[in-house]
């Protein structure tokens, strides 16, 4: 993690007081190390690429994830996307079944997800490094810390926003948003292990008819 940190300009005011915090000296200098001896992902370059593919004024849905892939190839800095040419992982599959279930109609299967993000999805992780293999590995190292002031900044300077919450981790990640202001959807996480809750939430649906509502301009899942 290069200095000094790579983030779109507009997160910049939200998140620059991060920064200049002893944990977050800290976790670059873990990120650092990690990247110069292991093999990490994301790519360094794209270790931010979900706030630089979806500025803090254009921040319409926030999907919050947990850790990045970490099997070679798939991590691409946006939770949930891979590249494309990468195999759709499962919990992406499950995904796009509730999402073509939910609308009614066949949609793209491409896995890059860049196309939510580039109309106002915040796909987010908590943590946003991995090692290879090792799921969890940089975990309460400050990422998370770092990824909740963002959280934290939309709460408070944005209104109208939809938070889409799937399982226990990302809702207590979202706890603390404030839904007389927002709009918090809440299900199962997509995983093959508890798509039962996931599927016939509705969340894109709901959160379309939420957006519209207020005047703005869909998300065309």
């Amino acid at each position: 993690m290069s200095k000094p940190v790579r983030i779109d300009e507009s997160w910049r005011p939200h998140l620059e007081a991060e920064f200049a915090k002893p944990y977050f000296s800290a976790l670059r200098e873990f990120v650092r190390e990690e990247y110069a001896g292991q093999r990490v992902f994301p790519p360094a370059a794209r270790i931010f690429r979900a706030f630089d593919a979806c500025p803090f004024e254009k921040v319409k849905v926030v999907i919050l994830g947990q850790d990045p892939y970490h099997g070679a190839g798939q991590a691409n800095g946006l939770c949930f996307s891979v590249d494309a040419g990468v195999a759709t992982p499962p919990s992406l599959g499950n995904i796009f079944k509730e999402l073509e279930a939910d609308l009614g109609r066949p949609v793209s299967r491409d896995a890059d997800l860049s196309r939510w993000a580039s109309q106002g999805v915040l796909l987010l992780n908590a943590t946003l490094t991995v090692r290879e293999g090792a799921a969890g590995s940089h975990q309460n190292r400050g990422w998370e810390e770092f990824t909740d002031a963002a959280v934290r900044e939309l709460n408070e300077k944005r209104r109208g926003l939809v938070f889409m919450l799937w399982g226990s981790y990302a809702r207590r990640k979202g706890s603390g948003i404030d839904r007389s202001r927002h709009l918090v959807l809440e299900a199962g996480h997509p995983s093959p292990l508890s798509a039962q809750r996931f599927f016939g939430c509705r969340h894109f649906s709901k959160a379309n008819a939420y957006l519209a509502a207020q005047g703005v301009t869909p998300i065309d899942w």
